[in-house]
């Protein structure tokens, strides 16, 4: 039951900082799963991208209703993620843990600090 509440704490925030921000189903999860749930760096990462689409269905149900989806941008862009996620999927085996969360680490950064000077 401990597990339980604690995937769904985690879920929770995820979901709330991705409804917030737009992000949260690797930047929120794959931390949480790693470090409290105590998955392998793979295992947090394929696990994450699984709740991805619930998250997202339940957010775009929002911004939609509002009015602030351009459609058209985003048929295409799933195109891209689509194939995208694909890929990265298939080469992530090859990746060790190590190396896979440093990645991590670094676009997480660069993001935020991209994020940061450009505000």
């Amino acid at each position: 039951m401990i597990v339980a509440s604690k995937a769904i704490t985690l879920g929770l925030v995820a979901g709330f900082v991705g409804g917030l921000f737009g992000v949260g189903g690797g930047i929120i999860m794959v931390p949480g799963l790693v470090l409290w749930l105590e998955f392998g760096q793979h295992r947090a990462h394929a696990t994450s991208v699984a709740t991805i689409i619930a998250v997202a269905a339940a957010g775009v149900v929002s911004f939609a209703t509002d009015g602030e989806v351009r459609w058209d941008y985003a048929g295409w862009m799933l195109i891209g993620a689509i194939a995208g996620a694909y890929v990265g999927a298939r080469f992530v085996a090859r990746i060790s843990a190590v190396w896979l969360a440093r990645g991590f680490v670094v676009v997480t950064f660069a993001a935020a600090l991209r994020f940061l000077v450009s505000s």
